[in-house]
C-alpha cells in the first residue's frame, strides 16, 4: 500500500512543475511583448511603414498657443497670470490637478504654503500674488450645484 505522505509529495511535485511552466510562459509572452513595446518595426507584426504614426514636437509658435480661450498645451483659461501659473504649477504636476480644483484665493494660498510645507514647492515670492488672483478668479468655487428644476414643460402622452 503507498504511503499517503508519498502521495502528497507526488502531487505536490507535480503542482509545482505546473507552476513552474506556466511561470516561464509568463516570462517568455511578457518578454515578447516588452520586445513589441521597445520597437514595433522590429515585429513580423508591425504595421505597414506608412501606418506608423510619426509624432513630431510642436513647433515653437505653437507651444504656448492659445484658441478660443483656452491654452492649448494645459487647458487653462487665457487670462492675466496665465504664464506665471503655467511656468510655476506645471514644473511639478499636470494642470489637470489644478483644474479640477475650486478654491477662492483663501483656499489657494492655504494650498500652495501646504505644497511648500510638504512637497518642497518653492518661495514664489511676488509670484504667489499673480498665481492666486489668477486661480481665484478662473478656477473659484462654482455657483451652479445641480441642474435647475424643470419649468415650463409640455408634457406628451407616448403612444404604445
Amino acid at each position: 500500500m503507498e504511503n499517503p505522505a508519498s502521495k502528497f509529495e507526488q502531487s505536490a511535485r507535480a503542482i509545482s512543475r505546473m507552476m513552474g511552466i506556466i511561470f516561464a510562459m509568463f516570462m517568455v509572452v511578457g518578454g515578447f511583448l516588452v520586445y513589441l513595446m521597445i520597437d514595433p518595426t522590429l515585429s513580423a507584426f508591425s504595421p505597414e511603414p506608412e501606418a506608423l504614426v510619426v509624432v513630431t514636437p510642436p513647433e515653437e509658435d505653437d507651444f504656448d498657443k492659445i484658441e478660443n480661450g483656452i491654452h492649448l498645451r494645459t487647458g487653462f483659461v487665457e487670462g492675466e497670470g496665465l504664464m506665471t501659473v503655467v511656468n510655476n504649477c506645471t514644473n511639478c504636476h499636470s494642470a489637470k490637478l489644478v483644474t479640477q480644483n475650486r478654491m477662492n484665493a483663501e483656499g489657494w494660498r492655504s494650498t500652495i504654503k501646504w505644497m511648500q510645507e510638504t512637497q518642497n514647492l518653492w518661495d514664489l515670492g511676488k509670484n504667489e500674488d499673480i498665481i492666486v488672483a489668477y486661480l481665484a478668479t478662473y478656477y473659484a468655487p462654482g455657483e451652479k450645484g445641480r441642474r435647475q428644476n424643470l419649468e415650463n414643460i409640455q408634457w406628451y402622452a407616448l403612444e404604445e
